[in-house]
């Protein structure tokens, strides 16, 4: 069988050079990078940084690999290999276009295998695969090249052993040369080479690794695991380490009463961490055990025991956000929100692998892991502080409702396992199908279910404020047409606010219903959103905000509703979260939990404040740092203490990683065992 030449056996002109496998090796590396490129431009609107730079370093060895996985075999077989490769490739590409302008993330591999949970919003999808047609016909150029020329032009030939070693050679300097240029940069948190080599943080390694490198380490980490370097006992930052970098100089952000307050215990629950770490034999365990010994509770407050005994009602409301409330549109709406507690400051982030990581936060205080879902993942854990397990041993009922199909993003594993005896369409929700279905429909059916019930907590997951946002392709959208049709707004923005009515007329009969019961007084209800309307493009945000909004931190700006029927309104000024909402609404039932072992704050206790978003951006209330440029922005009018921006990154890279432990190692099942008595 006559070989191909080796690949740097080149002779000068065009047409000699093509027809060398070199032209293809090149035309490979070329491809990724051109990629990697247009990308960039598109999602990011620059390439002015250094990760265009560790993008185009690590295209050479993955365009190398390319190469040499359709270098081996037949000629036939190679030029097939070719072709789908290419395909494959930059199909991801234009996947993750897609991906992201729908939910300002990007798709880890773990998420394909949920890939049929989004195929009924398709027409969303189509929507966003149109916006993004400019981008996805440059990503496929190079393919189209391939096909109408490559295939004629190109060798696909096998490599004689001699080129085989060439290919290896040059994928091994390359990806030394890439790795040579991370270990000589800088080594801090969030750095190239700590994203690389420590930190498992997807919407960061895009912007600063590259795609490509991303999802390569994605793969790598999702077959062999990933355990990031423990930091020595003498570099672990503790939350007290922290506390005393972020402290307010006063309590002023939050509303307690200017009257000296009485000194308050900790919210803690007696665990003798240092004994067990003493005799904890498995080393990320025994740092777990450390980390929450070092860790500063927060305190009881003046609001300890507010709602002391009370029902409790918790939703979780579909796409929800502050711009739905309006005092002729949503009137209940507005009534809840200003007539109880009322948060000035509340985001709500978006995180890495699926919405329902939005729930996973709010209902657990916990961080989502990266590259996997979490909620499900949950699904075999002890979760003591969900406030199913929490009321549920205080001989309350618990139940939990959800308007969509039961098994949707495995519901039915994760929520029995919070506490909660769950229905939903399919396992005994009995309202009508349509899309997206009724909330006002699931309380109708359910309130009569634990209405009389001595003590009841109820959990609602609704889905009437779910895309897509038109009038044709969505029946609550639809069916509320009427009420927004006066409205100064696109057909968008005004199919978003007609889901939105629907929701008010839910809790609207809530309240009604609390009402004829009689246990309207003593009944809190709690209303936070699973993730902001991403279903609504940032034009139509702006337009329903009525400014243009800025999309590090304030896209994600939303409203937490705490609400007792004849509360007195409390206004709360202090940056928040809904990683703070379990600890917030434990703090104000009485009941007992340990605030170390949660990865937010109660609101209304005199911890600093501290939001972190999903691409490891946060809030205090000094400084607000954006991880994507890099920039630190002072709060206040003195300076920020020494090594400020570098003690809060590594708290907060350290709340990622606890959480991760917490659900990998089965924590909470350690420390505080179930009582199966």
């Amino acid at each position: 069988m006559r070989h191909a030449k080796p690949i740097f056996n080149f002779n000068p002109g065009l047409n000699q050079f093509i027809s060398t496998p070199y032209a293809r090796f090149v035309f490979h590396i070329l491809t990724l990078i051109y990629l990697e490129l247009v990308f960039r431009l598109w999602v990011f609107n620059t390439l002015l940084n250094a990760g265009t730079l560790y993008s185009i370093l690590f295209s050479f060895p993955a365009g190398t690999l390319v190469f040499a996985l359709s270098s081996f075999f037949s000629e036939k077989a190679n030029r097939i290999l070719s072709v789908i490769l290419t395909l494959l490739y930059s199909l991801f590409f234009a996947i993750q276009i897609v991906y992201y302008s729908v939910f300002r993330t990007f798709l880890s591999l773990y998420s394909i295998s949920g890939a049929g949970q989004v195929l009924p919003f398709w027409r969303h999808i189509l929507t966003a695969i149109w916006k993004s047609l400019p981008a996805i016909i440059a990503i496929f150029l190079p393919f189209a090249l391939l096909l109408v020329f490559g295939l004629k032009r190109f060798t696909f030939k096998p490599l004689v052993r001699k080129s085989l070693y060439q290919s290896a050679g040059i994928l091994g300097v390359t990806y030394l040369l890439s790795l040579t240029f991370l270990t000589c940069s800088s080594h801090d948190i969030y750095s190239p080479y700590d994203l690389y080599f420590k930190t498992s943080a997807p919407q960061l390694s895009v912007q600063k690794l590259g795609l490509t490198t991303t999802m390569r380490l994605d793969i790598q980490r999702l077959i062999f695991g990933f355990n990031p370097i423990t930091r020595s006992d003498d570099e672990s930052i503790t939350s007290s380490t922290v506390q005393s970098g972020c402290n307010s100089e006063s309590s002023g952000n939050a509303p307690l009463s200017e009257v000296s307050a009485p000194e308050y215990k900790a919210n803690i629950i007696d665990i003798d961490f240092k004994s067990l770490a003493a005799k904890e034999k498995d080393k990320t365990i025994k740092s777990m055990h450390k980390y929450f010994d070092s860790a500063k509770p927060t305190m009881k407050n003046q609001y300890t025991g507010m709602f002391k005994g009370c029902n409790l009602i918790f939703i979780t409301a579909e796409s929800f956000s502050h711009y739905a409330i309006d005092k002729e549109v949503t009137p209940t709406l507005y009534k809840l929100a200003n007539e109880g507690f009322v948060f000035n400051n509340f985001y709500n982030p978006v995180w890495g692998v699926s919405t329902s990581d939005g729930e996973y936060v709010a209902c657990t205080g916990l961080l989502p892991k990266s590259g996997v879902w979490s909620f499900f993942r949950s699904g075999n854990n002890w979760l003591p502080f969900a406030m199913g397990n929490q009321l549920l041993k205080l001989g309350y009922t618990s139940r939990a409702y959800h308007n969509h199909t039961y098994t949707y993003y495995h519901r039915d594993i994760s929520h029995p396992n919070m506490g909660y005896v769950y229905k939903g369409l399919g396992n005994g929700l009995d309202i009508s199908k349509s899309w997206p279905e009724s909330d006002f429909e699931m309380i109708d059916v359910t309130t009569p279910e634990y209405i009389n019930d001595k003590k009841f907590n109820v959990y609602y997951m609704t889905v009437s404020g779910h895309l897509n946002y038109t009038f044709s392709g969505n029946y609550i959208a639809s069916k509320n047409r009427e009420f927004v049709e006066h409205l100064p707004y696109s057909e968008s923005v005004k199919a978003y606010l007609a889901c939105n009515i629907e929701l008010d007329r839910a809790l609207k009969l809530l309240l009604e219903r609390l009402n004829q019961a009689g246990v309207a007084e003593k009944t809190v209800i709690v209303i936070s959103a699973d993730h902001y309307p991403y279903g609504l493009t940032m034009e139509e945000l702006s337009e329903l905000a009525g400014h243009s909004i800025e999309e590090n931190f304030e896209l994600y700006k939303s409203s937490l509703i705490i609400y007792k029927q004849g509360m007195k309104p409390v206004v709360v000024d202090k940056v928040c979260s809904s990683l703070d909402i379990i600890p917030t609404i434990s703090n104000l039932l009485g009941l007992e939990y340990d605030s170390r072992l949660l990865m937010g704050h109660d609101i209304l206790s005199d911890s600093p404040p501290l939001v972190i978003f999903g691409n490891r951006s946060w809030i205090t209330d000094k400084a607000r740092y954006n991880s994507v440029t890099n920039t630190l922005e002072n709060l206040t009018q003195s300076h920020l203490p020494e090594n400020y921006l570098y003690s809060i990154n590594r708290f907060v890279n350290d709340k990622f990683q606890v959480s991760t432990n917490i659900l990998d190692k089965d924590y909470y099942r350690i420390v505080l065992p179930p009582d199966n008595s």
